[in-house]
């Protein structure tokens, strides 16, 4: 794992442009739907924050760099849900994800507007409560005065994590941010972790059947 992560912490120290457009561009496929509940955006994210406290990258410029691609994404979903209505959601290839499809207009109608806000720290429904809202109707203000607050915390929630967890590592464990030793650490965990939970999800849904349980609207 050293000898993987070593080349590409250099590398992203001599082109960090690279590391902040892969940044915005997790951020952005993550929202879109079908695409974003299978690209590991807030893996991604979480990973790459552990670049912060050595300098490879700026934390304001991950911050933004993800913010911006959240809300491109999540903005792009919503107005393709907006101008086609229902329609889009028995159009191809949501129609090949009838249940994803299903548990994210449960949870809209579910939680009403606030869906939009809750859905952004909630993987794979993040990628498909968007454009359902679109495309049952919410109005474009009430959207993005729920959306934009969501995504102002949504990013540093991915982000410093991982700049508080290596600062940590190299202020109270003794290890040197030249060694690379904490970003190691975290990379690794935040991996591990993100593979675990992934077949714990999809171990639970698979027994359980992706039963979606009714809701009523509350917009």
């Amino acid at each position: 794992m050293t000898s993987f992560l070593d080349p590409l912490i250099s590398f992203v120290s001599a082109h960090p442009w690279l590391a902040y457009l892969t940044l915005f561009l997790a951020a952005l496929l993550e929202a879109v739907p079908v695409v974003g509940s299978v690209i590991p955006g807030s893996t991604i994210i979480l990973a790459l924050s552990a670049l912060v406290p050595g300098g490879e990258l700026k934390l304001q410029w991950v911050l933004l760099a993800a913010a911006v691609g959240a809300v491109l994404g999540d903005g792009s979903a919503y107005w393709i849900g907006h101008r086609q209505q229902r329609e889009i959601l028995n159009t191809w290839p949501l129609t090949n994800y009838p249940r994803v499809v299903a548990e994210s207009e449960s949870f809209f109608h579910r939680f009403g507007t606030w869906a939009v806000f809750f859905a952004r720290f909630v993987p794979p429904i993040r990628a498909f409560v968007p454009v359902t809202a679109g495309a049952l109707g919410m109005a474009p203000a009430r959207f993005y005065a729920v959306n934009i607050p969501a995504i102002l915390v949504w990013a540093p929630a991915h982000v410093l994590p991982g700049v508080l967890a290596v600062s940590a590592l190299h202020e109270y464990a003794g290890l040197h941010h030249h060694g690379h030793v904490g970003k190691h650490i975290w990379m690794v965990t935040v991996v591990a972790v993100a593979i675990v939970g992934g077949l714990a999800v999809w171990i639970y849904r698979r027994r359980n059947g992706g039963g979606v349980v009714e809701a009523k609207p509350r917009v």
